[in-house]
């Protein structure tokens, strides 16, 4: 098995000259535009062909990227046992649109001091507030300058993978089976996987690299929801307007008043459930509402949808003569209901991050990720830690001795999947 200590000499410099190339490159997604076409934004196809050339380069043959942003490769494996079978790992090439991510300028913090960080705009890094800094003193960190997000939150992931494929290539006789590389689109928006090629799939297990802080392992997640509510008021001039208009964007408000603060992402941790209103938009005969809700439990979760149809109806009886509509819709599911079925997936993973000198941190993602999807269709898929900590924010920060324990352990779940 490959121990941290000498992965991380031969490939810390290659992982941080891949971090920090990919994060300067532009690749905000955008939901509002994810239902019409995949990828949202033109700027993630930089990424992506980036990435596509740089595979090509490395002499992997069997490189694709299709016309909705999917970009898989395929490397052979050199087993005389060899049952055809591939494992996969994915990471997305976008990054979240709740920061700025265009013209990120990444900041290498050498020797950390285990003082406070001081950034552009009053941000700061403050030890008192993320406690994990302690364990990089004296360590390599990278941050933002404090006016964009980092994009640690994928791009770790994404070096992480491309990282352990050149050591492979450059180590021809290490063992290995069948191998996908799956780079995505739109993650962030929780449509991404709207146009996956799934029948081009060939792994039976795949591991997303998207988890946060080193040694996370994730193998449950939250059934996410999204509800779309739809107020229908009556314009009329102010000036005539008492007893007459129906003020959409006052309906909108009034609802929003309605979801239960104690049961908002910001009140919330551990396995509690929320909801929150995530974007509103309109006038005063037309709004509409978008509210996203999370659970642990799919029983809370429709509970959820049942109120927020109660909440309507108030809203109606509130309004006299005006209208509200919800139409609800599934994200992805937990995926502890197909990865309990496959408990040989976790263990090897497990045994890697051992092997790698690291004690698993098992818990659930209040979140999820494409690994979720894939594992609804069959593909169980655990997610592995990338490292980085403050996602979607601008006091995002990362380690490069985690990055090089990711890679560490990704080379020993390849090791350990044969046996």
């Amino acid at each position: 098995m490959h121990r941290y200590d000498a992965i991380s000499r031969e490939v810390r410099q290659e992982l941080l000259d891949r971090f920090l190339r990919y994060v300067r490159v532009h690749t905000t997604s955008d939901e509002s535009t994810a239902e019409h076409r995949t990828p949202s934004t033109d700027c993630q196809w930089n990424l992506l062909r980036l990435l596509e050339a740089e595979l090509k380069d490395l002499g992997i043959e069997d490189v694709n990227l299709d016309q909705y942003g999917y970009l898989i490769a395929r490397i052979p494996g050199n087993l005389s046992n060899d049952d055809g079978a591939s494992i996969g790992f994915m990471a997305h090439v976008d990054t979240s649109g709740d920061a700025p991510g265009e013209n990120v300028h990444p900041v290498v913090h050498e020797k950390y001091d285990g003082k406070t960080i001081k950034l552009a705009d009053d941000i700061v890094i403050d030890p008192s507030e993320n406690p994990l800094l302690e364990r990089y003193v004296g360590e390599t960190l990278i941050s933002s300058d404090g006016t964009t997000l980092l994009g640690a939150d994928d791009k770790a992931g994404v070096a992480e993978i491309m990282t352990v494929i050149h050591w492979l290539l450059r180590h021809p006789d290490e063992p290995r089976g069948n191998l996908e590389l799956i780079f995505t689109p739109d993650e962030e928006t929780g449509k991404g996987m709207n146009r996956f090629p799934f029948n081009r799939l060939r792994s039976r297990y795949c591991f997303t690299v998207d988890g946060g802080e080193e040694g996370e392992l994730e193998t449950e997640c939250f059934y996410a929801y999204a509800a779309k509510v739809y107020f229908k008021g009556r314009a009329m001039h102010p000036g005539s307007a008492r007893g007459r208009m129906i003020n959409a964007i006052t309906m909108a408000g009034a609802f929003i008043s309605m979801l239960p603060r104690s049961e908002s992402p910001e009140a919330t941790d551990g396995r509690y459930g929320n909801y929150w209103p995530h974007r509103v938009e309109g006038g005063l005969e037309n709004a509409e509402l978008m509210v996203m809700y999370r659970s642990f439990d799919i029983d809370d979760i429709h509970r959820r949808s049942e109120a927020l149809k109660v909440f309507a109806s108030a809203i109606e009886a509130g309004f006299p003569g005006g209208r509200v509509s919800v139409e609800t819709a599934q994200q992805y599911r937990n995926m502890r209901e197909e990865l309990d079925k496959h408990p040989q997936v976790i263990e090897t993973v497990r045994q890697a991050m051992r092997h790698s000198g690291i004690e698993p941190n098992e818990k659930p993602i209040r979140g999820g990720t494409d690994g979720s999807f894939l594992t609804a269709m069959g593909i169980p898929t655990p997610n592995i830690f990338a490292g980085g900590v403050n996602f979607h924010s601008r006091s995002e920060w990362i380690a490069l001795s985690a990055m090089a324990r990711a890679v560490a352990v990704i080379l020993n779940t390849i090791g350990l999947w044969p046996k």
